[in-house]
């Protein structure tokens, strides 16, 4: 046993560790700093007013401010009509919405108007929508965006409100006024902060949903099912066949070599993969219905569950067949350590360091997510993630096809057989099975 022996697992292991660390943390941490280019749409319904004989239109000021005070480093803010705003919140285009509605100058009118002469009135209402079927955090961040943005909007508005009041009550109180020249205190505080903001969540999803998480943890059995599937086929059928030794317990168990080829028996390994994937899909249906979940396009979900699975496996056992055993390092890598940052499953791309997000213009599980979440709580809608989960799901596939078939049949054809030597040779006697007990 050599120093080398000894450092180059812990060498490795730093190097990943390293890896981790730099994804995961890199991932949660300082989504405040990181937010860029987050889609959320203003809609400006208000009508206007008439005040003292000249209009005005308190909705389209607010617009102006909105656009003037959110940063627009870190949001996109879309001023987009109700119907533009509805089609892209339908299809998770934008992840919530403020809408101003069509009567907000002429309750603020009222408001105003209501300080100095008795009678009920009502704050006028600016409603913020959520988007909880794009993804949990996503809600936090609108509401965050939206209460630091209406609140300066707010304190603007109610200055102006309170100068009309008060140049009303100078000019001398009409009749029918509160008696004295005074607003109370509470009248005051009240026209300081006029608006009232509500959030509403649009189209809410059931509690079988888990507040939008049962899309990525679904994406996640779909990828490990993959991903370990191809792991576990690599290891039976290799023993199967005699290339490696299998042990079961204390017993120690190696065939003779069936003396396949490279690119042979990795058809065999995609075979496997192929016939059990959905089988494979269907018990993830099944138990996901057994417990409550809401599948409102099932037989799509199967079919593309389905494509999924054998995607990723084909993949991942033609990077083993490629990289032998350094393909376990590679394929962790790639499906698991860069894959799950990167989904958008948890916290959206535009929350996260730009090297991450880049990650998931090619990362399966990104794509496997913007197409199960698709089916799950957007209606199928190809603009929601499935079409392009579908095209990545399928380039993915057709790269893992190209890289297994070209590797192994180049490895076939200088000769380098899966033996001790590594090359085929002249007379290679078959081999007797043994089984030989440990120790």
């Amino acid at each position: 046993m050599t120093v080398r022996t000894l450092t180059a697992p812990v060498a490795l292991l730093a190097v990943f560790a390293a890896l981790l660390a730099t994804m995961y943390l890199g991932y949660a941490a300082n989504t405040e700093r990181n937010l860029h280019d987050f889609p959320v749409a203003l809609v400006d319904q208000d009508l206007g007013d008439v005040i003292d004989g000249a209009p005005a239109d308190f909705g389209a000021e607010i617009t102006d401010a909105l656009r003037r005070g959110i940063p627009a480093d870190k949001v996109d803010l879309r001023v987009v009509g109700i119907a533009e705003a509805r089609a892209q919140l339908r299809t998770g285009q934008v992840y919530g919405a403020i809408v101003i509605p069509s009567d907000f100058t002429k309750r603020l009118v009222i408001l105003g108007t209501g300080a100095v002469v008795p009678g009920a009135i009502e704050r006028p209402v600016v409603t913020v929508h959520t988007n909880p079927r794009v993804g949990p955090y996503t809600t936090g961040i609108m509401q965050r965006i939206a209460d630091r943005a209406l609140t300066q909007v707010s304190a603007s508005v109610g200055a102006r409100l309170t100068e009309r009041v008060d140049a009303t009550l100078a000019a001398g109180a009409p009749a029918g006024t509160v008696a004295g020249d005074q607003v109370s205190g509470a009248a005051r505080l009240l026209i300081a902060d006029p608006i009232r903001v509500v959030q509403a969540p649009y189209r809410p999803l059931s509690d079988g949903a888990g507040q939008g998480l049962v899309a990525f943890f679904y994406t996640l059995i779909l990828l490990l099912a993959g991903f370990t599937g191809a792991m576990i086929i690599n290891t039976l059928i290799d023993a199967a066949l005699g290339f490696t030794p299998a042990e079961y317990g204390p017993w120690f168990v190696h065939p003779p070599d069936s003396g396949l080829s490279r690119f042979q028996t990795l058809l065999v390994k995609w075979g496997v993969i192929t016939v059990a994937a959905p089988l494979l899909s269907a018990i993830f249906l099944g138990v996901a219905r057994l417990i409550g979940v809401p599948l409102p396009g099932a037989l799509l979900l199967w079919l593309y569950g389905t494509l999924a699975i054998v995607a990723v496996g084909v993949t991942a056992l033609s990077v083993l067949a490629t990289f032998g055993t350094a393909g376990l390092m590679v394929n962790l890598v790639l499906f698991v350590v860069l894959g799950l940052p990167s989904s958008a499953a948890t916290v959206p791309l535009e929350a996260v360091p730009g090297y991450i997000a880049v990650l998931a213009e090619f990362e399966p599980m990104h794509q496997i997510y913007l197409a199960v979440r698709a089916i799950l709580f957007f209606d199928g809608h190809a603009d929601a993630g499935l079409a392009a989960g579908l095209r990545m799901t399928a380039v993915g596939l057709a790269i893992g096809l190209v890289l297994g078939a070209v590797a192994t049949s180049v490895y076939d054809r200088v000769g380098l057989r899966r033996s001790a030597s590594g090359r085929e040779s002249v007379s290679e006697p078959a081999a007797e099975k043994v089984a030989v007990a440990a120790g």
